[in-house]
């Protein structure tokens, strides 16, 4: 047994030999064939510097310019619309619109009301209703769809209108 692990251990270290002839002359031999490469690279070209003249225009950090935005997003725009901030929020506010999902809709002789589901949890909205977070209220609902008036701001600070749609969600499940 002993003699066997001595052949063993002779095996492994010559196998571990410095003989590295073969790969040195491999080497030699890709050195020798190989070319550089000679791309030259080509002057990098003149950057001529922007002047950005700013006499003329308002600092946008001024103070007088920010007092000019806060007031201007809590003013009526110039349609004279504006969100009713003080009115008490609804659930449905706290969700965008776009995770709201129209599942069912009930009637009774005064009234048709939606069933919209965020989540897991359906709740019952009916016309006059607020949903989703751009103070839209509820104006009409039919056996298949939710009809919406937003208020969203515009680029220079007015409020206006837009109309969204809930439609009827049939056989998807979350």
């Amino acid at each position: 047994m002993k003699r066997l692990m001595m052949a063993a251990a002779a095996c492994v270290l010559a196998g571990c030999s410095n003989d590295q002839g073969e790969l040195r002359a491999w080497m030699q031999e890709v050195r020798a064939n190989a070319r550089p490469i000679q791309t030259r690279v080509e002057e990098p070209k003149r950057f001529a510097p922007f002047r950005y003249d700013d006499e003329a225009q308002v600092d946008p950090f001024s103070p007088q310019k920010l007092a000019a935005m806060v007031e201007g997003s809590q003013r009526a725009g110039a349609n004279g619309l504006k969100p009713d901030l003080n009115r008490r929020r609804e659930a449905l506010e706290a969700f965008p619109l776009d995770t709201i999902r129209m599942v069912g809709h009930l009637a009774n002789g005064q009234r048709n009301h939606a069933l919209l589901q965020v989540d897991r949890t359906v709740y019952q909205a009916h016309v006059g209703s607020y949903a989703g977070q751009n103070f839209g209220v509820i104006t009409r609902i039919s056996e298949n769809e939710v009809l919406l008036r937003e208020l969203v701001q515009d680029a220079a600070g007015d409020w206006v209108q837009r109309d969204s749609t809930l439609r009827l969600q049939e056989g998807s499940s979350q």
